[in-house]
């Protein structure tokens, strides 16, 4: 599996992560299952062609309370488990909780996903420098309780580039260096800066990692579209093409069989 992750670092193609929620409370119903669907949800997603499974345990919605430790253990590692023993597919566990991290990469986990990255608990970067596994950083202002209570910057693309200047440096002292940059679409900023991030996306190439973008059916796509979430389908895949078009290297997507197929189609035209 280690040179299964390894590759997806090396390919030049848009990968897909399939987020799988193992929350009853996540934004957009569609994402959410439990242990009876979630073997059935993970070969689905296989079979259209997914190349990461991203299981989270906690809600980040804007206004989420916290989920107890305990509860998230629950939630997360039996799944991880699970799909370990079924499937050689590359898992990312989406946690900022030191102990959820390690405990789901000692059943299986391969990378970890941190919305915080790495600031919420002093110990998880700990953790990844003992597996020496990729981990995936995140730009959020505030806590998912506070970070839409009106965000505010001078220059949004600066700013978070600075910030994940300073987390790199700060991982390179722990000898982690496997990186993947999220600029966090929709944690802590206002639809106007989730677009400048999006339109500037090709900037964050200066800091020299691969980028992620999660913006699947979130809702600054509501904002434009007036949408709810089970709506946002088509405004999900617009950019999605448009990351592929300006070679983002990761999207974490609810719909993987749409999403592969709009990859496909622009990489076929991109390559030739």
């Amino acid at each position: 599996m280690r040179e299964i992750v390894h590759g997806l670092f090396k390919s030049n193609n848009t990968k897909v992560m399939g987020i799988i929620n193992v929350t009853p409370d996540s934004f957009y119903s569609g994402s959410r299952v439990n242990e009876i669907d979630l073997l059935n949800k993970v070969e689905e997603m296989i079979r259209h062609g997914v190349d990461i499974i991203d299981v989270g345990g906690e809600s980040t919605r804007p206004g989420a309370e916290p989920v107890p430790l305990e509860e998230e253990l629950r939630r997360t590692v039996n799944a991880v488990k699970l799909i370990r023993r079924h499937f050689e597919i590359p898992i990312s566990i989406d946690t900022y909780k030191s102990e959820v991290a390690r405990l789901s990469l000692e059943s299986g986990a391969d990378i970890i996903n941190d919305i915080s990255a790495m600031r919420f608990d002093e110990k998880m970067v700990e953790v990844a420098a003992h597996y020496k596994c990729p981990v995936i950083l995140m730009h959020m202002k505030g806590t998912p309780r506070t970070m839409q209570d009106n965000p505010q910057y001078n220059d949004v693309v600066e700013e978070i580039i600075e910030f994940f200047r300073e987390r790199v440096e700060f991982l390179k002292g722990f000898g982690v260096d496997n990186i993947i940059v999220d600029p966090g679409i929709g944690f802590g900023k206002k639809l106007e800066h989730n677009l400048e991030i999006l339109r500037r996306i090709d900037e964050f190439k200066r800091l020299g990692y691969p980028i992620l973008i999660g913006a699947s059916r979130k809702s600054m796509i509501g904002m434009l579209l007036n949408l709810p979430p089970e709506e946002r389908l088509n405004g999900t895949l617009a950019i999605t093409a448009y990351c592929v078009l300006h070679n983002v290297e990761f999207i974490r997507v609810h719909d993987v069989k749409e999403n592969v197929e709009v990859v496909k189609i622009i990489e076929a035209i991109k390559n030739g």
